[in-house]
């Protein structure tokens, strides 16, 4: 029973809250964050992906037994 009046009355609990308030907040900083940049890495992601859909789709359409790379004419 002594030891817990010395918890309430002393500062020992007071820190402990504290660090439990700055954690939660770091908590939250970092969730903020990370759904604020969530929407970006979608945003790349999908334009990467339709960069590489339409690479495929031209490269499939191209005609059978000629070459996917082009050359430079010869002069």
């Amino acid at each position: 029973m002594r030891s817990l009046r010395k918890v309430i009355s002393g500062e020992r609990g007071q820190d402990l809250a504290e660090y439990c308030l700055l954690t939660a907040l770091v908590a939250l900083v970092g969730l903020a964050i990370l759904i604020h940049l969530s929407g970006g890495m979608q945003a790349l992601w999908g334009g990467a992906n339709a960069s590489l859909v339409a690479g495929n789709s031209g490269i499939s359409t191209a005609t059978p037994g000629a070459s996917a790379t082009t050359s430079a004419p010869a002069h």
